[in-house]
């Protein structure tokens, strides 16, 4: 199987967890009976959970190769399944958010190390294209968990199914995985060096953390600001989130197909389109051009970190890959955790739509540092 395919079904696998854990996570806080703020600290411990186990998957995806993902898979889905049925106060759901963690931050680093080698290979924005996939799982994942929850009245049994089809795409991975090396390539006979590019590595991880913070940001206060600035209803406000990731999913899969399109175009285009459209909902005086201006946000910010990823990572020997990617997806990974506490914090001061202009400016900087810190990076094209 070749590794494209093998990344596409771990990026299934991935987005099917996400999709049904944003769906299960008022029952599972009803199942502990926490309050709003004990959830919002317990969700802390998914961050803190991850990236540990981000930063220390790499050298492990190096020495082991694309089994590493299916082992993360399928650790994750019993990880959900055992959430789902024990967690039953605020300390044991703690507990399991912090295993979430660690199992999906793993199984990040590996499924975009995958990614990255495939893309190597073929000259495809493999990365773009496997994160496409990602956003329509978690759709699919999102409504499947809400029916499966609505039928059957069982967090266990909604996780036992979102479960089994996470795990056997994880068993998929490590079986098709095991008999090849692909992450090693054509440089696995000779010596493997010492990571050389560590620091720009990082800071290319630093801008990715704007791209991801300004993504999450709309992505994760979209609904709240439909009811709280708009009086939006619940139903109404629910479109937001789901406008943004399928503008998302439609962004990646248009960018991924199409590798005409230069990676400085996406960079700056998509981080000033991030910033048109945090703007346009700041100002937004109706319904209609606040979901325009999460839709603007979502085109724009939904391609900044597989793009800059890809880019950072595409001249990396394959042996490294795994670390390379542990080192900016890590460094990244904090901008998504800390992008909604930044609008939180920035709306006490200024209220939500002084907040969305704080959000512009976040994608304002990754247009300016972007290009910096990718400069003399080999453009997407055939192998050489």
């Amino acid at each position: 199987m070749r590794p494209s395919t093998l990344s596409y079904i771990a990026f299934v696998g991935f987005g099917v967890f996400w999709g049904t854990w944003g769906a299960a996570l008022p029952g599972l806080r009803d199942a502990g009976g926490l309050t709003d703020a004990q959830l919002g600290a317990a969700l802390l411990c998914v961050g803190v959970g991850a990236v540990p186990a981000m930063a220390f998957t790499g050298r492990a995806v190096d020495r082991f190769g694309p089994r590493m993902a299916g082992l993360a898979l399928v650790a994750l889905a019993l990880t959900g399944v055992v959430l789902a049925a024990f967690a039953r106060d605020v300390t044991t759901l703690a507990v399991g958010m912090l295993l979430i963690g660690a199992t999906s931050g793993s199984a990040d680093v590996a499924a975009n190390a995958l990614a990255g080698s495939a893309e190597r290979v073929t000259g495809r924005r493999v990365i773009t294209l496997a994160h496409a996939v990602f956003s329509s799982a978690v759709v699919v994942g999102s409504l499947g968990a809400g029916a499966l929850s609505a039928a059957t009245g069982s967090l266990v049994v909604t996780f036992v199914i979102a479960g089994s089809l996470i795990a056997a795409s994880g068993a998929m991975v490590f079986v098709a995985g095991t008999g090849f090396h692909p992450l090693r390539g054509e440089h696995s006979a000779e010596p493997r060096r010492r990571l050389s590019a560590a620091l720009p590595l990082l800071a290319v991880g630093v801008v990715g953390a704007l791209g991801f913070a300004s993504e999450n940001a709309h992505q994760s206060w979209g609904a709240i600001f439909l009811t709280d600035e708009l009086e939006a209803t619940p139903l109404v406000a629910s479109f937001a989130p789901a406008a943004f990731a399928a503008f998302a999913a439609a962004t990646r899969f248009g960018v991924g197909l199409w590798t005409g399109i230069p990676d400085r175009v996406i960079l700056l285009g998509g981080a000033l389109l991030g910033v048109l459209g945090a703007l346009l909902l700041a100002i937004a005086p109706t319904i209609l051009v606040a979901v325009t201006g999460l839709a603007l946000a979502a085109i724009g910010t939904s391609v900044l970190f597989p793009t800059l990823l890809s880019r950072a990572t595409r001249d990396v020997d394959d042996g490294e890959r795994g670390r390379a990617t542990s080192l900016v997806g890590t460094t990244a990974y904090l901008g998504f955790v800390l992008g909604p506490v930044y609008v939180g914090f920035l709306s006490d001061a200024l209220g939500l739509r002084g907040a969305m202009v704080g959000v512009a400016a976040l994608c304002l900087a990754f247009a300016v540092l972007a290009p910096v810190v990718t400069r003399h990076r080999r453009p997407i094209g055939p192998p050489h």
